[in-house]
């Protein structure tokens, strides 16, 4: 099984991208999704991930940044 991390911060364009995006996955593909606005304190764990902006997803240690809704940084 595959596992990815989907992090956002519940913005439209991330809110977007997770309704668009996240069911065309293979079933085998277990996501975690992390709304980085309710969860804070998981910010430094995506920023190490290598997460510039969100909406991205993490899977197998490759950041595929999606589209833009904010800079990691302005999440802080």
């Amino acid at each position: 099984m595959t596992n990815a991390r989907f992090y956002h911060a519940g913005c439209p364009v991330c809110v977007s991208a997770e309704q668009n995006l996240l069911h065309l996955l293979a079933p085998e593909v277990k996501v975690e999704v992390v709304h980085l606005g309710e969860r804070p304190a998981r910010i430094a764990e995506a920023e190490a991930a290598g997460v510039q902006s969100v909406p991205a997803l993490v899977v197998g240690g490759q950041v595929l940044h999606i589209n833009f809704g904010a800079a990691i940084a302005d999440l802080k």
